[in-house]
């Protein structure tokens, strides 16, 4: 595939040694919005000029077979890569938009592995902040219990934070999110770094409320 002028510059401008997302967000920042450069980029099949994509695209086109299809293509690398680019995909792109928000909002049984890491993810992002939670929390919660023991890898940990958010902010569901944690003991022998946040939801959910004063 040949690609514009501009597309090849970015790509090698980006593909040298010791490029930092904090070097793609600078070139992001001067383009601002380009959704035809952001799918040229795309169709690169490479990691970084993917991220940048998804920093630039429109987030008004992006309708669920777009996608789908953006999907598709990150099945191509590597886990963290994929995990690395949807997530982005998510915070970038998608919470930006109404249109976008709603698909988001349908993914809870989606058949694909990432738009459900990505349903449960929105979900606890936006309890995160502490602003008041949707009415929805036991209905969630409910639903958490009875599937994070059978889940996919990448969905369990966006489950266990929306647990975990759930617990630090909401007061009357804190003892319910530390039990699962407990019974489910997800995370409880993983290492974690100093300074570091613990993903298990007892000691994650006891860190934030002494650190918050919930």
């Amino acid at each position: 595939m040949k690609f514009s002028v501009q597309a090849a510059k970015i790509c090698a401008q980006i593909s040298a040694p010791g490029t930092q997302l904090g070097d793609l967000r600078k070139i992001a920042k001067a383009i601002k919005k380009d959704h035809a450069l952001a799918m040229e980029l795309w169709d690169t099949g490479t990691y970084m000029p993917r991220q940048l994509a998804l920093l630039i695209m429109d987030p008004k086109l992006l309708t669920q077979p777009v996608i789908d299809a953006l999907d598709k293509d990150m099945q191509q690398h590597t886990e963290a890569e994929q995990l690395q680019l949807a997530d982005w995909l998510m915070a970038n792109q998608l919470t930006k938009h109404k249109q976008a928000i709603a698909l988001l909002q349908s993914w809870r049984d989606s058949p694909s592995v990432l738009q459900r890491r990505l349903f449960w993810y929105y979900q606890g992002r936006l309890r995160w902040t502490g602003q008041v939670p949707p009415d929805d929390t036991e209905e969630l919660l409910t639903l958490i219990e009875a599937q994070i023991a059978k889940e996919q890898a990448a969905v369990q940990w966006a489950m266990n934070f929306t647990a975990a958010q759930i617990g630090i902010f909401q007061q009357e569901y804190r003892q319910r999110c530390i039990k699962l944690g407990e019974r489910t003991g997800l995370y409880k022998d993983r290492k974690v770094a100093k300074n570091c946040t613990p993903d298990y939801l007892p000691e994650w959910i006891a860190m934030q409320v002494a650190k918050l004063k919930l």
